[in-house]
């Protein structure tokens, strides 16, 4: 079936020129993203490229001795994993789906193929990857100079602007991976968020109830990468 592009979400293939679009779009096939679904596995050969429609891909580094932290995090913003733009074969994070949701992928080959031939779907792509290389700074940032509720609510805020409506499927468990914690600190940031009534937090479900104190709440935490993917892709819309 043709895809039309104005009827996707994910928001870089709508930025395409209609020429552009064409000469990937004839090598998407539809995929299922489920919860902890794998994208990419660290240093192994990368297979396929995916544009998420729904749900969020968390990029996540490991150490050597298996300790983990969430070093960025792609929606229907963008495209996961970047290394081709960069002329890549693999990558040195792991890169899993943290809220289950669907999405396209292209073969790994012929992404290559496509981006060779099509400079202005390169070049496109390479903001992108200048927004990912923007956020994971900033990540890195916040993870050194900010408390963890404030790190929390960015990161909470960066979700929300992925998703559609106001709930988040989040566990505890993913939350602590995510801001590189421990559970029991994940639960008191939480309840400090909700003892503020900006979010509600139940069983592996987060509800955002007040997105403007929220992001008040988190400060210069939040704001900067996201400045920077309107300065060189335009708005991020939530459908």
């Amino acid at each position: 079936m043709r895809l039309r592009q104005s009827a996707l979400q994910n928001q870089i293939l709508t930025l395409l020129e209609p020429a552009d679009f064409e000469a990937l779009a004839s090598h998407l096939e539809p995929v299922d993203l489920p919860k902890s679904y794998i994208v990419v596995e660290a240093e192994k050969p990368i297979t396929h490229y995916y544009f998420i429609e729904s749900g969020i891909g968390s990029i996540v580094g490991r150490s050597p001795e298996g300790l983990k932290a969430e070093v960025g995090l792609v929606g229907r913003d963008g495209i996961m994993p970047t290394a081709a733009i960069l002329g890549s074969d693999s990558i040195v994070h792991d890169i899993t789906v943290q809220v289950a949701g669907h999405g396209y992928r292209v073969e790994a080959e012929q992404f290559k193929k496509v981006l060779s031939n099509n400079p202005g779907l390169h070049a496109v792509f390479l903001r992108f990857v200048q927004v990912l290389s923007t956020q994971s700074a900033y990540t890195a940032l916040s993870n050194a100079v900010h408390h963890v509720e404030e790190r929390l609510a960015r990161w909470l805020l960066m979700c929300h602007d992925r998703v559609d409506g106001n709930q988040i499927a989040l566990t505890h468990e993913y939350i602590s991976i995510m801001l590189a914690v421990r559970r029991p600190s994940v639960t008191t940031a939480l309840h400090v968020l909700e003892g503020n009534r900006f979010i509600h937090s139940t069983r592996g479900l987060v509800t955002i109830r007040d997105r403007e104190g929220l992001k008040a709440f988190a400060a210069d935490a939040y704001g900067v990468p996201e400045a920077e993917y309107v300065r060189l892709l335009g708005p991020l819309h939530k459908h």
